[in-house]
């Protein structure tokens, strides 16, 4: 039986705001915004065209969601994010305003750096030095 995770939910305050983001600035792409109705979007982000996983962008609903939008996952890493060239998107995501919490980081595993999403979750930057991808 194989299976994987497709989507993990990625809880915002304002879908365009949070598209901009993600594709301007991350350059990711928009694989999917449709209207549900009632002020619901499925808004769905992936780092690339050929990446099968992605993030489902929801809408913080009530005081409980709305306040672990940056938070939610108590503090620790939140997302990996693999490159095959850990200079080139250090370099890109500094120019467009990306905040790094640390300098590059040149580990036995890979090259990587911690940043901090518009909201405040942190990512790693992470190119692996196996070509691994997990």
């Amino acid at each position: 039986m194989k299976r994987s995770i497709a989507l993990t939910t990625f809880l915002v305050h304002d879908y365009d705001e949070a598209i901009e983001y993600f594709v301007k600035v991350l350059g990711f792409v928009l694989r999917e915004d449709s209207d549900l109705g009632a002020g619901k979007r499925w808004v769905v982000v992936a780092s690339d065209q050929d990446d099968p996983h992605g993030l489902l962008l929801a809408l913080a609903v009530g005081d409980d969601q709305r306040r672990v939008v940056g938070n939610q996952t108590g503090g620790r890493v939140f997302q990996f994010l693999h490159t095959d060239d850990f200079e080139r998107d250090y370099a890109r995501f500094r120019d467009r305003g990306v905040k790094f919490l640390e300098s590059p980081r040149h580990e036995s595993y890979g090259s990587v750096a911690v940043f901090a999403d518009l909201w405040g979750n942190k990512w790693d930057l992470l190119e692996r030095n196996d070509g691994a991808q997990s």
